[in-house]
């Protein structure tokens, strides 16, 4: 592990909020190496300092606090910022490591390593999101011009990116299916609930369907919706309630088994908009664990890869006739699609994916040394 660079990761998003693609690999890897986590700014603070934590092993989390008030990798921010990265750049030593961006808001931040090569994981078109900065794009065009090797979270944005560069890889988003099979008590918040329950867990935003799951509930007030998942850059007050919708908030990624494996039937309820354009939803195999019936929203990512898998239905009343289908299908109908979700998951894994992904870092390492000057290399 001790000839491995480390990864110095730049991240939009906190390591403990909602777990998906960058801790599911970044905890692998850094079993192999050191990981430093480097968060987005907390703004407003009484003086600029550094919040560390270690919440996986091999991985350190670091969560500036700035004083500055605006959010996010600001201009403003980073002018405080990159000072802050040199200096923790000196003091852990790792000048010259790896830089992985999930953001190319922090783009900038890289002058303060000279990074010995640049990854960046394109997980998301962040561009399209709610409140997007105007500076994403001209900053992920940069980002792109200086990368090494480039992956996408999704096969919908590897068709949009790959143009752009010519080392880019499309790695969709994995499972670990022992985490999901693990047996654990139902929660008490749900237990109680009448059958059948359909469920989603996630990120609840501008990307959720909410007139959807209101004509679900309306349509069905035996059914139960259970809605796993923090509420972030939508007004609360704009979710429906109805005596059959349960708005559960935030569960850990410990916790979410449990709720799965109470529902007949999972739903991938996203709206079709700019914001899903290129989603490629972790918890679509996570779903396909438990082999119960899924519901989706024809997103590309779903719809075309597991159209003989999950139930699709693209406005509220096809969706909540794909719904009917799914809980009314027969034995036979339901072993047929187990078998494809047991065939989804048997080629994938996050332990594979990410040693993929390390060993394309690895090989843009040796082509970068193998150009680089010799005098470059002594020193």
């Amino acid at each position: 592990m001790q000839h491995r660079l480390p990864f110095v990761v730049f991240s939009h998003l906190r390591w403990d909020f909602v777990y998906q693609r960058p801790q599911h690999l970044l905890s692998r890897i850094a079993t192999r190496r050191r990981v430093l986590f480097i968060e987005e700014p907390v703004p407003g603070s009484a003086s600029s300092r550094w919040e560390r934590m270690e919440p996986s092993p091999g991985v350190t989390v670091f969560r500036p606090h700035t004083p500055i008030a605006s959010p996010g990798f600001s201009e403003e921010q980073l002018s405080v910022l990159l000072g802050m990265v040199r200096d923790l750049v000196t003091e852990e030593e790792v000048e010259g490591s790896v830089a992985w961006m999930y953001t190319p808001l922090a783009l900038p931040l890289l002058g303060a390593m000279r990074p010995a090569a640049t990854v960046y994981d394109c997980m998301d078109e962040l561009s399209l999101f709610l409140h997007a900065p105007p500076q994403l794009l001209p900053r992920e065009a940069a980002l792109l011009r200086r990368a090494d090797v480039v992956f996408t979270g999704g096969p919908s944005l590897y068709e949009a990116k790959k143009h752009r560069h010519g080392n880019i890889h499309c790695f969709p988003s994995s499972v670990d299916a022992d985490h999901f099979r693990a047996a654990r008590p139902e929660p008490a918040d749900q237990s109680a609930l009448p059958a059948p329950r359909f469920g989603f867990y996630g990120v609840i935003d501008e990307r959720i369907d909410l007139p959807l799951i209101d004509a679900l509930a309306e349509r069905h007030p035996e059914w139960q919706i259970v809605m796993v998942g923090p509420v972030v850059k939508i007004d609360p007050a704009t979710l429906p309630r109805r005596a059959n919708i349960h708005w559960l908030g935030q569960r850990s990624y410990e916790e979410l088994p449990a709720y799965l494996a109470g529902w007949d039937v999972s739903l991938l309820p996203f709206a079709r908009n700019d914001a899903t354009r290129f989603i490629s939803p972790t918890k679509t195999l996570e779903y396909m664990v438990v082999e119960r019936p899924i519901v989706s929203t024809p997103i590309t990512d779903v719809a075309v890869p597991y159209r003989d898998i999950v139930y699709l239905g693209g406005t509220p009343a096809e969706f909540v006739a794909a719904c009917e289908a799914a809980l009314d299908s027969s034995a036979a109908e339901r072993a047929h699609r187990a078998l494809g979700m047991r065939q989804v998951l048997a080629r994938t894994s996050w332990d594979a994916t990410a040693a993929a992904m390390e060993q394309l870092i690895e090989d843009a390492l040796r082509r970068r040394s193998a150009t680089m000057p010799l005098a470059a290399q002594a020193s």
